[in-house]
């Protein structure tokens, strides 16, 4: 709308009709355009560009429904209120239809039923222009805060996966016999949730997980968790305790995924018999399934103070004569795809020493 003086283009094929609505209209302080012809007021419309178009519908070459379905088209914004005279009702209802904001019969006995009509038309274009930029600067708002949000929530995981790796290496700082597991299986589990398929989100919840499963292990004496021959039964039942204490470490972290119950979960087995809590199959998250198998390929792999690395081969066929019982299938096929003989070989890095 333009800033000075109301602009109204009136099209109408009759002078005495036209001219008295725009000597009307003047005299109320509107600017008036006229055209005698629908061609005509096209042509004034699209290189005037008026506030409000009034236009009769029966005119040569160009209707008036055709200008209001162009002016529709073109400028959807701008009002147009139709004055015609004939078959009214019909009239009324088509150009009602094609978008038209108000229809006043001809003749028009009071002039003051006109400038009410041009008046309501007006204030219900200023409100929704009013409201496109309300609506504007709403959604600039929201994409802004939106933006602002998504950048604190990268920082956040940027510091969280800091504090992660820092906590993992802080515990296995301590025990120099298994330093590199956690990562190794994360790296591991990792890979075995985006060989299932998991969503992005998913499997950044397993890599965590992975790299922090046996923080529990900072309550065990280390003379534990070095000691170069077989455990006892009650020493044992101590180092069993690492999953429970490793819950009681993270649980109160605001972490954005289960981690301490997957923590918590990880020694428990499909069938029932793992530990702390007996959990079977349908109870287990599945993060945890896929950390189970991950941790006992990795730890059978690997050097240990009461035993030599068993090897890969060896893991696999542990996990392979449990599939089903222990483990669960899906995670122990993914394992096998990676690390089989017909996997991937550079998946196997997470693996060496």
């Amino acid at each position: 709308m333009s800033s000075g003086p109301v602009r109204i283009l009136a099209i109408d094929d009759e002078p005495v009709v036209r001219e008295s609505i725009a000597a009307y209209l003047e005299d109320s302080g509107f600017t008036m355009l006229q055209a005698q012809n629908g061609r005509e007021g096209l042509d004034m419309f699209r290189r005037e560009k008026p506030d409000l178009v009034l236009v009769d519908l029966r005119m040569p070459e160009v209707d008036g429904l055709d200008v209001l379905s162009a002016v529709r088209r073109e400028s959807p914004g701008t009002p147009v209120v139709v004055v015609s005279g004939t078959g009214v009702v019909q009239d009324a209802i088509e150009a009602l239809r094609r978008g038209a904001w108000d229809f006043v019969a001809k003749p028009v006995a009071d002039m003051a039923v006109l400038e009410h009509a041009v008046a309501k038309a007006l204030e219900r274009a200023g409100l929704l222009r009013e409201n496109a930029v309300y609506q504007t600067d709403l959604e600039t708002r929201i994409r802004e805060r939106t933006e602002d949000l998504e950048r604190a929530n990268v920082q956040m995981r940027a510091t969280l996966a800091a504090t992660i790796n820092s906590i993992a290496t802080m515990a296995e700082m301590r025990d120099p016999y298994t330093a590199g597991h956690q990562k190794k299986v994360s790296l591991l589990a990792e890979a075995m949730a985006k060989e299932l398929g998991l969503s992005e989100d998913r499997v950044a919840c397993v890599r965590v997980a992975g790299m922090v499963h046996d923080i529990g292990k900072v309550c065990v004496p280390l003379e534990l968790l070095a000691k170069p021959s077989r455990l006892e039964v009650h020493e044992m039942a101590y180092i069993k305790m690492h999953s429970t204490w490793g819950h009681e470490i993270l649980k109160d972290i605001p972490l954005p995924w289960p981690v301490a119950e997957i923590v918590l979960q990880h020694h428990e087995r499909m069938d029932g018999s793992g530990y702390p809590r007996g959990l079977a199959g349908p109870d287990l998250l599945e993060q945890s399934r896929i950390i189970a198998v991950a941790d006992v390929v990795e730890a059978m792999s690997a050097h240990r103070p009461y035993r030599p690395a068993m090897g890969v081969g060896l893991a696999l066929a542990e996990i392979a004569a449990s599939r089903g019982v222990k483990y669960c299938p899906d995670c122990v096929d993914a394992c096998t795809r990676i690390l089989g003989p017909d996997g991937c070989i550079e998946n196997a890095f997470c693996l060496l020493p």
